[in-house]
């Protein structure tokens, strides 16, 4: 029998194939194996699962690497984040560096006589498959090279034959049982799975195989991961039993749903942490949103710091039920960290959002954390400072469709009028909010209008249209040049140059 957890030191990993962007779902699986070692003070390792050449790339890697970044989700052990060299004791940490041990190992079960050399081909395999289909049974591989020696393999192999090297199961005759920290107990019956493939004919290990070798030698204790995995598991466990190795912990988090309730894919419009960061969302928002969808707080809070989420994560609280990814939810999540930050913080935030999309703004720190202060309740995200900056850059500025119902009411050319008038009268070359009272007091007794009359002609003249951010919070961060410009545009506009 397996042996489970007894290890001294809590050890976990996040182990990706390099193949892109860092996916949320992978991103959710980091963060729950990085809590659990914070909360137990333990070590963190990224392992680069990089055997699949095809798809694998150097570049994909830093994608990766940039995104755990940017996340704040560090690594005691694995590539170094700049140079991508080891860091540990335990490595190499790509598994593409590891094929040394992979074929020990395989020559390990062979020497037992628990695996051997198949050199069925594709064809006779699909044969075999059609055959018990067709009787509809259950395909489990017969292979006729099984019980052959190693050394009339090894012949075969002299001669030129390919082969793979398969795990034999057909004598574990017992259920597997495995004590999940999530699910509780789960069987295996030993039959669910026939003899399967360690090494492909080229020499490439599989996945089951390089990941119990890796878990092993890395001396994992605790395997947090997708449901997915699942399926895995007894195949691994058979590996682990036949090596005499303890096994880890396993805890398999539900799946993250898309609105349909399916499994989120990038066929579906699955995103990268990396896109989020480009659409403006905060990695700590990401993180909170992310740990929610399959565990939850234990005084039930939804807005969490990074800290308050290693303070108090444990496997408890994880759920076997899948959770919704809910976009409505991030936003809102992101929006309640986004208003918590100070203006000066914020701003580091902003601006590359804002020179990115050739929006102007003014250097003093005064002005910025000014504008900041009035447009924050309206930030969902980073990337909607940008409208909303927008509309104090004059070149950006014109006056919008909706304002033409404003236009027709008879008493906006005498409103706009008056605003011009009483600001080319103003002695000075900003208005505070005090002084833009008493504009605005001159230019309702000059128009003779009140309410939403004087109100929403007067918003058209300063920001194009007639709803929108308080005149008396905005006009502050403006000067008077240009709320004199601004003016004449929406003159020219009223007095039928409307297109």
């Amino acid at each position: 029998m397996t042996q489970q957890g007894s290890f001294q030191k809590v050890r976990v990993r996040y182990a990706p194939s390099p193949t892109g962007y860092l996916h949320v779902g992978g991103a959710r699986t980091a963060l729950y194996n990085f809590l659990y070692a914070r909360k137990n003070h333990g070590d963190f390792i990224l392992r680069v699962e990089d055997t699949d050449e095809a798809r694998s790339s150097m570049e994909s890697l830093r994608m990766v690497i940039d995104d755990m970044q940017w996340l704040g989700l560090t690594w005691e052990e694995g590539p170094n984040p700049k140079t991508l060299e080891d860091i540990g004791d335990f490595g190499p940490y790509k598994q593409s560096a590891r094929q040394k041990i992979y074929q020990a190992v395989a020559q390990e079960l062979l020497q037992k006589g628990l695996a051997y050399y198949c050199f069925l081909t594709d064809a006779e395999i699909e044969q075999q498959k059609a055959a018990v289909t067709a009787e509809g049974g259950q395909h489990h591989l017969q292979s006729p090279y099984e019980n052959w020696s190693l050394a009339q393999a090894q012949e075969k192999l002299k001669a030129g034959d390919k082969a793979v090297v398969r795990f034999k199961t057909k004598n574990l005759k017992k259920d597997y049982v495995l004590h999940d920290l999530i699910r509780g107990e789960v069987r295996f019956p030993s039959d669910m799975v026939g003899d399967f493939v360690l090494l492909r004919s080229d020499g490439m290990p599989v996945y089951n195989f390089c990941c119990v070798v890796d878990d092993h030698l890395m001396q994992i204790s605790h395997v947090l991961r997708a449901e997915e995995h699942l399926s895995n598991t007894l195949r691994q466990l058979m590996i682990y039993e036949a090596m005499s190795w303890v096994t880890p912990q396993f805890g398999h988090v539900s799946l993250v749903l898309d609105d349909d309730r399916q499994k989120l894919s990038k066929r579906k419009g699955a995103t990268s942490c990396n896109q989020f960061r480009d659409e403006g969302y905060l990695p700590e928002a990401i993180l909170n949103f992310i740990a929610l969808l399959g565990w939850s707080h234990p005084e039930e809070k939804e807005v969490l710091s990074l800290k308050e989420m290693m303070d108090s994560f444990s496997t408890d609280r994880l759920h076997s039920s899948g959770a919704v990814f809910d976009r409505v939810k991030l936003k809102w999540v992101n929006a309640q960290h986004l208003r918590a930050k100070n203006e000066t913080d914020l701003w580091q935030l902003v601006e590359p959002f804002l020179v990115k999309n050739q929006v102007a703004f003014f250097s003093s720190p005064q002005w910025q954390n000014q504008a900041l202060r009035i447009f924050k309740p309206y930030m969902e995200t980073l990337v909607d400072a940008v409208e909303l900056f927008k509309t104090l850059d004059d070149k950006h500025f014109q006056i919008q469709a909706e304002s033409k119902e404003v236009y027709d009411w008879p008493s906006s050319p005498a409103v706009l009028k008056a605003w011009k008038d009483v600001l080319e009268a103003s002695v000075d070359s900003e208005i505070t909010e005090e002084g833009f009272l008493k504009l605005q007091d001159e230019v309702k007794t000059k128009s003779g209008t009140k309410g939403k009359f004087l109100f929403m002609p007067m918003r058209v003249a300063v920001i194009g249209k007639p709803h929108g951010t308080e005149l008396k919070t905005i006009i502050p961060l403006m000067t008077k040049k240009a709320l004199v410009n601004r003016a004449e545009i929406a003159l020219a506009k009223v007095n039928g140059q409307w297109n």
